[in-house]
């Protein structure tokens, strides 16, 4: 199983942007998809976005046509372009693999990079 390493979190304010990296040793769709997760405190761990090897992406209705999935095959990297934040938007961020065929969620999860958006 390919280890994945999440970055590019930080503070930002209301309105702002932030990029995330999810990078791989080696090819980073070994099981088809990327997605990326969130959990806010007190809260449950949700879906933010996936990718497939393929180019398909979802988004959760709460992110649609703010933030951006994208892959980087050359560089074993998926991406999460996230403009227009909001408060709600504050959360760890994770990245995982997926099983493109079930979207079963496969290994454990990393250390996620803190993502805080101030009013």
């Amino acid at each position: 199983q390919v280890q994945l390493a999440e970055s590019g979190g930080g503070l930002v304010q209301a309105g702002g942007s932030l990029k995330l990296s999810c990078a791989a040793s080696r090819y980073i769709f070994t099981f088809g998809a990327v997605g990326w997760y969130r959990q806010a405190p007190g809260k449950q761990r949700e879906l933010v976005a996936d990718i497939t090897n393929g180019g398909s992406t979802n988004y959760a209705d709460s992110v649609k046509g703010r933030f951006t999935i994208s892959m980087n095959n050359a560089k074993n990297t998926v991406y999460l372009q996230m403009n227009s934040l909001k408060p709600e938007d504050t959360a760890v961020y994770y990245c995982t693999h997926k099983r493109v065929n079930t979207g079963t969620i496969v290994g454990s999860w990393g250390q996620g990079t803190q993502v805080t958006v101030s009013s």
